[in-house]
């Protein structure tokens, strides 16, 4: 997470809205394998510009 900005920014977006430490991990690596999923299936390189690109604030998304 240290490495990834896209990654550490998610992961500090979920702290902010309320979510605790072990929370926030967890739908990190969610979101992480279902974007290695989606790489998997479809043949394709990561691209973390495009896995983390800025997105809808998660409180629109609840």
């Amino acid at each position: 997470m240290t490495v990834s900005p896209g990654a550490h920014a998610h992961y500090n977006r979920r702290r902010d809205t309320g979510d605790r430490y072990h929370a926030a991990l967890r739908n990190l690596f969610n979101r992480m394998l279902g974007q290695l999923h989606h790489c998997l299936t479809n043949h394709q390189k990561f691209d973390e510009a495009i896995a983390f690109s800025p997105s809808a604030p998660l409180a629109a998304a609840a």
